[in-house]
């Protein structure tokens, strides 16, 4: 070294991956043989790329997880509209947290207590001389006959803002007062029965040609409401109010709107009624009927609200 005169330097560049052995301008030779360099930046560059590769992939997993947690959501949703459609939703929402369907029992009756109306108000309905009109079209026509009708009377259920309990045959069913308490719950469920009448004009009899006919009972006071049982759960009400307004459409005629003297007595003074008298009523012994109708009596109403204004303009093209 004396002899020499110089210095001699042995030293490695510490790279810790390829893309800064490359910025540098050197390549892998360039790095010593006799060490570690080499393969400490290898392993980096091989660990950085093990490390990129697991971080994609966990990033396509969270978006696969996140559109799978969009498309629950929109299931969940879907679930939902349909379970709301069949049973209301405060009391699904009660069988949800565990409790015990004859818990969702709610005695719905009168109370006087301003702002307080729990009685309500029911609706029959069913086609007139239905088992002739099945004995002459097939099984598919009346499937089909029985859906447009009952499709038409679930958007006026929309409109009129009452509930539909069920279907049974050709009868439809309806409730106000429940399972959302209504202080004008008579005048919803009449509104429902006169829309009905209208309406059905609309559909004909597959087998004459002629338009279908239907009777309409309707009846107010006490019942019983919620579900029971464990399969195929559905909403329901009991109680003799439910009996009496049955009765109030068994009673009834073509075309015509039977209304009990209590539901009578919760119409304001715009509606027009005619009394039919006593009929003698299976169980109940005689009855006072009133009736409402389009075709049989004049119907007349002074417009109160947008709801009234309607109805007057429908009756007066049919008087």
């Amino acid at each position: 070294m004396d002899n020499w005169k110089l210095i001699l330097y042995l030293a490695t560049p510490v790279m810790p991956d390829l893309n800064s052995l490359i910025a540098n301008g050197l390549y892998i030779n360039d790095l010593s043989m006799h060490d570690f360099s080499r393969d400490l930046m290898l392993a980096g560059t091989q660990q950085s790329v093990e490390l990129k590769l697991a971080l994609d992939q966990e990033q396509q997993k969270s978006k696969k997880l996140e559109e799978s947690m969009k498309k629950l959501d929109l299931e969940m949703k879907r679930t939902d509209e349909l379970l709301y459609q069949m049973i209301p939703k405060q009391v699904a929402d009660r069988l949800r947290t565990g409790e015990n369907p004859i818990d969702t029992c709610e005695l719905l009756h009168f109370i006087k207590i301003p702002s307080m109306f729990d009685e309500v108000s029911i609706l029959f309905s069913d086609v007139v001389t239905f088992t002739e009109i099945c004995s002459r079209i097939t099984p598919m026509e009346v499937v089909s006959m029985l859906n447009a009708m009952y499709s038409i009377f679930d958007k006026l259920t929309e409109r009129n803002k009452v509930y539909k309990v069920e279907t049974i045959g050709d009868a439809y069913m309806v409730v106000s007062g429940a399972p959302e308490k209504e202080e004008n719950h008579a005048e919803k469920v009449c509104a429902m029965a006169l829309d009905m009448v209208e309406a059905i004009t609309d559909l004909k009899d597959p087998s004459t040609g002629n338009h279908l006919r239907i009777r309409v009972g309707i009846h107010s006071g006490t019942v019983v409401a919620g579900i029971v049982g464990l399969k195929m759960p559905r909403y329901c009400l009991f109680g003799d109010s439910v009996n009496t307004a049955s009765r109030m459409e068994s009673t009834s005629e073509a075309m015509k709107i039977h209304i009990s003297q209590t539901t009578r007595s919760h119409l304001p003074k715009t509606y027009h009624v005619t009394e039919r008298g006593e009929i003698q009523v299976k169980g109940k012994g005689n009855i006072n009927i009133d009736s409402l109708s389009y075709e049989y009596f004049k119907y007349i109403m002074i417009p109160q609200n947008n709801l009234d204004l309607h109805h007057a303009c429908n009756l007066k093209n049919n008087i």
